[in-house]
């Protein structure tokens, strides 16, 4: 799936999961805490795109992800496919095939969600505001980038990082003190869980089930047959999934902040 595809199967998820949860088990949120969380879902479902590298001296190439801060995002990108492709030849077993990059390798497992999503709490309760500030900073700038793709290109990577400094910046001074904010770590982590179920269904698939060997395989690629699979920047994903992604936002949207709206719709239906 493309960035923009990504971003707002995460956004949609964290509303709707977050309509169900106001709805079936009154757990309420504020409007700001909604932002706050869907954004950084939305982040979240780009992140392991992180594995993905481009030319860091010319400023192109690599994922949506990767461009999100310029030179710099890209440099982190490069290290993040190094490493993920020595992880790979670290742990490969005979029949897994030689690779020349990481790109769907280790950030698109399981036990790399899982721990971005622990860390990522253990970091907002260990340090409080100054980790929430800093985590905030860079899933907005994700968001923003995956969100409002053209404008983003068109803007450039400064106002994009401006822009998620002064975002990141009136979050900061709004939220409460004296709390752990694990719902940041839980939407992180979602994110990422998200991102890889939206590359299971393409036709290259992803690696869930590693570490477990599957004839004599550790990094076995999961996703639909061909025949049905979604093709990456297809009119499928670009247009179809993407409306579908938007009108589920929409209505949890309007589910969560005007829940008369939907419930007068229902009566008029």
């Amino acid at each position: 799936m493309m960035g923009p595809s990504h971003a707002l199967s995460g956004a949609a998820v964290w509303l709707a999961g977050s309509w169900a949860l106001d709805q079936f088990a009154d757990y309420h949120q504020s409007p700001l805490a909604l932002a706050v969380g869907t954004a950084v879902c939305a982040g979240g479902a780009l992140f392991p795109d992180l594995d993905m590298s481009g030319k860091v001296t010319s400023n192109q190439g690599g994922a949506t992800v990767g461009r999100t801060f310029g030179v710099f995002s890209l440099f982190v990108a490069e290290v993040m496919e190094k490493i993920s492709l020595g992880v790979y030849y670290a742990t490969k077993l005979s029949k897994d095939p030689k690779r020349s990059n990481g790109h769907r390798t280790l950030t698109h497992t399981l036990p790399f969600t899982l721990l971005i999503g622990w860390g990522t709490t253990a970091l907002c309760a260990a340090y409080g505001k100054w980790a929430v500030i800093t985590i905030l900073f860079f899933m907005f700038g994700l968001a923003l980038r995956g969100l409002f793709d053209d404008w983003a290109e068109r803007a450039g990577w400064v106002i994009v990082t401006l822009a998620s400094a002064g975002a990141a910046w009136f979050t900061f001074v709004n939220l409460p003190g004296g709390r752990g904010y694990p719902l940041i770590g839980t939407a992180l982590g979602v994110g990422c869980f998200v991102h890889i179920i939206g590359d299971m269904i393409t036709r290259a698939g992803v690696p869930i089930l590693w570490p477990i060997p599957i004839k004599r395989r550790m990094w076995t690629m999961v996703g639909l047959p061909n025949s049905i699979a979604l093709r990456t920047g297809s009119k499928t994903e670009v247009v179809g999934l993407r409306i579908v992604l938007t009108v589920v936002s929409a209505l949890a949207t309007v589910g969560l902040i005007a829940p008369s709206v939907l419930r007068k719709f229902n009566i008029e239906i």
